[in-house]
This record gives structure tokens, C-alpha cells and sequence, in this order.
């Protein structure tokens, strides 16, 4: 009985996972000025309440905001030279 329970639970969690893949391909990103400036707002917060270097992924974790999304802020912020890039990591500049 247990058994069943424990691949019944794996089931429905790799339901739920591909759920998750289907709306997150095929979420719409917004790119404009506004948009990609709140992107850039939100990555600059996340690096600061670090206080270290981040990979995207954590950039994107801690900001609750898609990879793509930091991708967006961290350019901008290239742009305007308030970020750098160390050993592949994202750091204040």
C-alpha cells in the first residue's frame, strides 16, 4: 500500500513539473523600455541584498523573475555600467 502511495506521489509530481515547463513556454515576455527597466530594478535589488556575486539562476531566484528576465535587467545595467561580470558571476560594479 505504501508503495503505491510513494509512485502515486511521483506521478502526480512529475505532472505538476511538466505543468509548470508548459506555462513557463509559453508565458509571454514584454519587452520595453518600462518593462525592462523594472527587470533591471528588480536584478539590482537581488545583487544588493547579496552582497556577492550571482549566477542567473540565482539572480532569477532571488528577484522572483524568469532567466530571460534577468537577462533583460542585467544588460541594462551593463549598459549603464552598474554591473560587471566576474568568472561568469554578476556582480555590482
Amino acid at each position: 500500500m505504501a508503495e503505491k502511495k510513494a509512485t502515486t506521489k511521483a506521478a502526480t509530481a512529475k505532472k505538476a513539473t511538466a505543468a509548470k515547463k508548459t506555462v513557463a513556454e509559453n508565458a509571454v515576455l514584454y519587452v520595453n523600455a518600462e518593462s525592462v527597466g523594472f527587470r533591471a530594478g528588480d536584478v539590482y535589488q537581488a545583487l544588493a541584498a547579496a552582497g556577492k556575486a550571482l549566477s542567473i539562476a540565482e539572480i532569477a531566484k532571488d528577484a522572483n523573475i524568469s532567466a530571460e528576465e534577468a537577462y533583460l535587467g542585467i544588460g541594462w545595467l551593463f549598459k549603464e555600467g552598474k554591473v560587471k561580470d566576474e568568472n561568469n558571476l554578476i556582480t555590482l560594479a
